[in-house]
């Protein structure tokens, strides 16, 4: 989970709320996690409101494909900054 801090969320909030569309994202202050943002979907799911569907690749309707594969981008965009 990537984190901000709140004098962050002043100055880059359009990059923070973006990264939270992907994968949560802390908000710290002084060094703790105050708060997360989440997605509806995600948020609705820890709440129990809704049943996750499971599909395969090539059967997954385009919405949930090019969210799958626009995750997948992001882990491989950071894991070739840490290189």
């Amino acid at each position: 989970m990537k984190q901000f801090t709140f004098s962050d969320m002043n100055r880059a909030s359009g990059e923070i709320l973006e990264a939270a569309l992907i994968e949560p994202v802390a908000l710290t202050k002084r060094g703790k996690q105050k708060l997360v943002i989440l997605t509806a979907d995600a948020y609705q799911r820890l709440k129990g409101e809704t049943h996750a569907k499971a599909y395969r690749l090539e059967d997954a309707p385009d919405e949930i494909h090019n969210e799958l594969m626009t995750g997948i981008d992001a882990i491989l965009d950071d894991a070739g900054r840490d290189v």
